[in-house]
């Protein structure tokens, strides 16, 4: 089986032949912390405490995925590009070595988590009163690093070659295991957070198993082989290069929330803490399914490129940037005319409630126009332009929505709500730069590929 079906299908047909899967997928995937909370926000009496405590624990389960995007979302696409070279060779190499470090860094983040926890947790917000539900489930979700790590990180392999698929199955699967588990484990067995984290760390451990069959099979295009699991600098500091524009969008988006938490127990307490986790929750789901598009147009991308396909790669980023526009402009008026919607799924607390759907039209103000800043983003990792997706990535997050977060409760009378407003203002200024320098660059990059 190969994957020159890339150079040679209708653009629109294998964007969404690759992207629905790939959406569909990262909308599963969402679902693992997504059900949790849900479920944790309804538990009797204590709901609203321990959904505050679980919603500290984000930034800690988004520094595993960002550790897992550090390795493969640049190694990936990298994989793709050498496909398109018809050097599968060296595909296979790169992906040996990215298993074998993502494998290297789960066991150290395990460590650290399971020894550091409560320290990390009290520093990123938790108060006296949600602290020991953070640490409960973090305690148990820490031990499963591994399998998160390796289900994130690989599955991007099989993506990469056009299985997108096989990719979205292996995360149904386990996200069916984990929506299965979180009633049983958390009410019948009455484990409260403890139940929701053992769901989570069972179920991305059979997601694991899929994923690393698939690729040791001869199903695949790349197969992983033991030979190919020693570490190459030469192999591995390139794709590192690469994938640090995303690890710096998802550990930015760890210390940002860390930011968010800390002002708001400042300024709002436990309820614009816990409005904060739902928020980012409804964040995710805004995000991913941009992702996911992203993701399906990302072998296009790649592949073409490497085969000096210009017309083919600018064409998929046409249509990426149109759908991820349409999606996000689409979303942004369904959270501006019903909020409640949103907010009712996570907490039935009145005052909750009604104190997230104010912050809910600060916060997505400008949710609009997000997707043309995902599909420059991952149009430059496409083509291996990673020095700019660097730049816009740490444009957006340390530049701006890091100095907003404190400037703008100086400057507005309503502090908490100040806070929220950070983001949407950050978004704006970040997007207009992102669109600035992707249509300089992109063009150079394509009028390079041309003459060459």
């Amino acid at each position: 089986m190969n994957n020159e079906f890339l150079s040679k299908e209708p653009i629109g047909k294998l964007l969404f032949k690759l992207s629905i899967p790939t959406l569909v997928a990262q909308l599963i995937n969402m679902l693992y912390n997504l059900v949790d909370r849900i479920f944790i926000g309804h538990i009797s009496e204590i709901g609203d405490l321990a959904l505050t405590g679980v919603g500290v624990c984000l930034p800690l389960i988004m520094l595993v995925s960002a550790f897992a995007s550090l390795v493969s979302a640049g190694g990936a696409p990298r994989a793709s590009i050498f496909m398109g070279k018809k050097d599968n060779e060296t595909a296979e190499k790169i992906m040996g070595n990215c298993f074998l470090l993502q494998i290297i860094i789960s066991f150290i983040l395990t460590i650290i988590l399971l020894v550091f926890n409560r320290e990390l947790l009290l520093l990123f917000g938790s108060s006296g009163n949600t602290i020991e539900y953070a640490v409960e489930y973090m305690n148990i979700y820490a031990i499963g690093t591994l399998f998160v790590q390796l289900t994130l990180g690989m599955n991007a392999y099989i993506t990469s070659q056009g299985f997108s698929k096989i990719a979205m199955i292996t995360v149904l699967i386990g996200a069916i295991c984990n929506i299965a588990l979180d009633p049983i484990f958390i009410y019948a067995f009455n484990m409260g957070v403890s139940g929701a984290a053992l769901a989570t760390i069972i179920s991305q451990s059979v997601s694991c198993m899929f994923v690393l069959t698939f690729l040791f099979s001869k199903k695949s295009v790349l197969r992983l082989k033991a030979s190919n699991f020693k570490l190459d600098y030469r192999i591995i500091l390139p794709c590192l290069a690469l994938g640090l524009a995303p690890f710096i969008m998802q550990s930015s988006e760890c210390i940002i929330i860390v930011c968010f938490n800390t002002s708001l127990q400042n300024y709002g307490g436990d309820l614009a803490v816990g409005a904060m986790t739902i928020l980012s929750s409804v964040m995710q789901f805004a995000m991913l399914p941009l992702q996911g598009f992203a993701q399906g147009a990302q072998p296009i991308s790649s592949y073409n490129f490497g085969a000096k396909n210009a017309d083919r790669v600018v064409k998929t980023f046409k249509l990426l940037l149109m759908i991820c526009l349409i999606y996000s402009i689409t979303l942004y008026i369904i959270v501006m005319i019903f909020p409640n919607v949103f907010v009712s799924m996570f907490t039935n607390k009145e005052e909750l409630i009604e104190f997230t759907v104010k912050a809910m039209r600060r916060y997505f103000f400008v949710l609009f126009v997000f997707g043309a800043q995902i599909a420059c983003q991952m149009t430059f990792v496409s083509i291996g332009n990673a020095k700019s997706s660097i730049i816009v990535a740490c444009a957006r997050k340390f530049f701006l929505l890091l100095p907003l977060i404190y400037i703008m409760p100086a400057i507005m009378e309503d502090k908490t709500m100040a806070v929220y407003t950070a983001e949407p203002v950050a978004d704006f200024l970040a997007v207009t730069f992102t669109a600035i320098l992707f249509i300089f660059q992109f063009r150079r990059s394509i009028k390079q590929l041309k003459n060459n």
